[in-house]
C-alpha cells in the first residue's frame, strides 16, 4: 500500500462515499494491488476516519467487484481474470444488440446530438489526460444508447451491471494507445444511427466490445 494514500475529501458527499471514491481510485491506478488486503483499522489510521466507513466503503468496493472478502483472511484487492471478463461483458454484448435494435427506430435528433457531444467531451479527456473523465464520457456515450431504446426494464439492469463494468472499462481506457481506435468506433455507432441501420450498429458496437475484452484480457494476462 502506498503510504501517501490520502482521503479525498468532497463537503457533499458521505464520509462513506469519500473513502470509497478514494480507495476505488487508488485500486484502479494500481496503487493497491490486486491480492492486497484491505485491514479497516490499517486503512482508518492511514485516512483518519472511523472503521465504520472503512467497512461500508469495503462493501460497496465488493459490490463492484474491486474487492472480496475471503474467510479467515479479510477483505482483499479483488484480481482481475479472464473468467469474471468473459462473463461481465458476454451479459454487455447481449444488452447492447438488444439495446441498438431499438435505438435505431427510437433515437431522437436530440439523442444523435448527444452522442456527438459525448464524443467531444472524449477528446477533450484525452487532451487532458484525465482518465476518469475519460470513462465517464465513454459511459455517458453508452447511457444515451440506453435511453433512446426506450425501455426502462434494459436501463435498470444495465445500471446494475455498470458498477462490475467499471474496471473493465477503466483498464481499457487508461491505454493510450486504444483513443484513436475509440473514437472511429464511437463515429461509426453514431454514422449507423444517423442511416437506422441495425445491422451495421449490431456489427460495430459487437465489434467495439470485442475489442475491449481482447484489450483487457491481455492486461489480466500481464499480471499473472
Amino acid at each position: 500500500m502506498k503510504e501517501d494514500l490520502q482521503l479525498k475529501m468532497d463537503a457533499f458527499l458521505p464520509l462513506r462515499d469519500v473513502v470509497f471514491n478514494t480507495l476505488r481510485d487508488a485500486i484502479l491506478r494500481g496503487e493497491l494491488k490486486p491480492g492486497e488486503r484491505l485491514m479497516e483499522m490499517h486503512l482508518a489510521n492511514k485516512l483518519g476516519v472511523s472503521r465504520t466507513p472503512i467497512r461500508e466503503a469495503i462493501r460497496m468496493l465488493e459490490q463492484e467487484g474491486l474487492a472480496v472478502t475471503i474467510p479467515r483472511k479479510g477483505a482483499q484487492v479483488a484480481k482481475m481474470t479472464e473468467k469474471d471478463l468473459q462473463d461481465v461483458l458476454e451479459v454487455r454484448d447481449a444488452l447492447d444488440e438488444l439495446a441498438v435494435s431499438s435505438a435505431c427506430a427510437h433515437i431522437t435528433a436530440e439523442q444523435l446530438q448527444e452522442l456527438r457531444e459525448t464524443v467531444k467531451e472524449f477528446e477533450l479527456a484525452i487532451r487532458s489526460k484525465d482518465v476518469r473523465r475519460m470513462v465517464e464520457a465513454d459511459e455517458a456515450f453508452h447511457n444515451v444508447i440506453y435511453q433512446a431504446a426506450q425501455n426502462p426494464k434494459l436501463e435498470n439492469i444495465v445500471k446494475n451491471l455498470r458498477e462490475q463494468m467499471y474496471r473493465y472499462r477503466y483498464e481499457y481506457i487508461k491505454d493510450h494507445t486504444n483513443y484513436a481506435q475509440l473514437v472511429r468506433e464511437h463515429a461509426a455507432i453514431i454514422e449507423g444511427f444517423e442511416k437506422q441501420d441495425v445491422a451495421y450498429v449490431r456489427e460495430t458496437m459487437h465489434n467495439h466490445l470485442a475489442n475491449q475484452i481482447e484489450a483487457v484480457r491481455a492486461v489480466i494476462r500481464e499480471q499473472k
